[in-house]
């Protein structure tokens, strides 16, 4: 398994691609973040934080995790491999493991660089380091977990496929529905059930834990819903 994450991570920075994902991520947020103006801006806000970060990033995530996660199974498929890889000593689950582990690490390393943002809001607070650490430990937190749900998706629609192309449409399409979709869906109804259907999305649940506080049904939410695709790809690629 080890070997397959480690061909993986190759595969992703032995080109392009895996830095450009990474440059491109931190490039648009800093300009959002310090030099466009408008809400996410920080100089604009007037106070120290980095809120403007955590309520860009999983827009940008809808492009950038499709961008990682597209090439996972439908290269396999497209090259032939497929086969030889699940007739491998590895079992299924630990294909479908190695592939997602691999894509968590290039995600997490384009999140990586965002945390000198952090320690510059603090620097500039007044007083120095003058900002709510609990909230924006919270809000990292929630967007590893909301980059883990992206990223389950991904795979899984990249094993429905041997076009890229296909993959990462299917991705961007499910992670918008899941994400803010059942927003939308949730205005049709009234009262209980609208609420049902908003907790439904991952909007309701990064928001809560973007304040800070690490809620157990909120990690129990995100768990579930990557498992969940996870066990789709595997009775996919088993198929």
């Amino acid at each position: 398994m080890g070997a397959l994450i480690r061909k993986e991570l190759s595969l992703y920075f032995s080109n392009l691609s895996g830095y450009l994902i990474s440059c491109l991520f931190l490039l648009i947020t800093g300009l959002f973040l310090w030099v466009i103006p408008g809400n996410w801006n920080i100089f604009s806000a007037g106070y120290a934080n980095l809120n403007g970060l955590f309520e860009l990033a999983p827009w940008l995530y809808l492009f950038l995790i499709p961008a990682i996660s597209m090439r996972l199974f439908a290269d396999e498929y497209r090259s032939g491999t497929i086969e030889l890889l699940m007739t491998s000593p590895l079992s299924s689950w630990q294909v479908v493991g190695a592939k997602y582990l691999a894509g968590f690490v290039v995600v997490l390393i384009s999140l990586l660089p965002t945390l000198v943002f952090y320690y510059s809001v603090s620097a500039m607070a007044s007083p120095a380091g003058n900002v709510d650490s609990g909230a924006i430990w919270g809000s990292y937190i929630g967007l590893v977990f909301l980059a883990a749900v992206y990223l389950a998706i991904g795979v899984y629609s990249s094993s429905l496929t041997d076009n890229q192309i296909v993959a990462f449409l299917l991705a961007l399409l499910a992670c918008y529905v899941i994400y803010a979709g059942l927003d939308f869906v949730s205005l049709i109804f009234n009262g209980q059930l609208a609420l049902y259907i908003a907790d439904g999305g991952i909007a309701a649940h990064y928001d809560s834990l973007s304040r800070g506080v690490i809620e157990l049904s909120d990690v129990i939410y995100f768990l579930s819903v990557t498992f969940l695709f996870l066990f789709f790809t595997k009775m996919r690629v088993e198929r």
